[in-house]
């Protein structure tokens, strides 16, 4: 049994840990929770994420008899980091742009993302109104154009080193195509410098790796509709 056990599903949070882990060389078990049968609920795994969300991980070489359970796609990323020693900067300025970039994630591309494909894709038979898509659209077209500009000069979100500030947001801009079927409504080409970034990152051999636990190896070799 790996020290590091991983509870998660193929969702744009949920891809990240499989990647991360693949990244770091770290090994790992998979345990599948299924959302869409409402396994996040048990009991079981309550005591791992009170908060009944996926992904979440055990570290059984830590903490107590159980293990040390850690909540929280952007935590769990920098437990890893920190625990692997790769991904994250030593350079505490990069560092701090690194965290202050997974902190982003966590509360704008996240939520404006998910809230973007809740009405545009999951919702439509149950909101007629139209302002509910079209702020988000809004809010989504404007955060894509503040990492179109981050990205303008260089190959990822921290410089020219991948970290986790990558993994934490790639996978969203990911959904918005393959899973929301949006690249059009939101005009995915005219954001060129995320689109190179998107390519540099889900075509890495360990992303690869890590996509495939959850059986979207495919996800590498798409291109986005036009």
């Amino acid at each position: 049994m790996a020290n590091i056990q991983l509870y998660s599903l193929g969702s744009p949070n949920g891809i990240k840990i499989p990647i991360a882990l693949e990244e770091m060389g770290l090994d790992y078990d998979v345990h599948t929770v299924d959302i869409t049968k409402g396994e996040q609920h048990s009991d079981e795994f309550k005591k791992i994420n009170p908060n009944t969300k996926i992904p979440a991980i055990v570290d059984l070489a830590a903490g107590e008899d159980m293990g040390h359970p850690i909540m929280e796609s952007g935590a769990i990323l920098l437990y890893l980091a920190e625990k692997s020693g790769k991904l994250l900067s030593k350079n505490p300025i990069a560092r701090s742009e690194t965290i202050q970039w997974l902190f982003f994630q966590a509360s704008a591309i996240g939520p404006m993302f998910g809230a973007f494909g809740h009405f545009h894709t999951y919702s439509k038979d149950k909101c007629d109104h139209p302002y509910p898509e079209q702020r988000f659209t809004n809010e989504t077209t404007r955060l894509l154009g503040i990492l179109n500009d981050r990205l303008q000069h260089q190959t990822y979100i921290i410089g020219n080193e991948y970290s986790i500030a990558d993994i934490a947001i790639f996978p969203w801009v990911i959904w918005l195509d393959v899973f929301y079927n949006a690249s059009v409504q939101l005009e995915l080409n005219s954001f060129p410098h995320v689109l190179q970034w998107l390519e540099v990152c889900k075509q890495r051999p360990a992303t690869i790796r890590g996509f495939d636990v959850y059986g979207f190896s495919e996800i590498g070799k798409s291109s986005f509709k036009k």
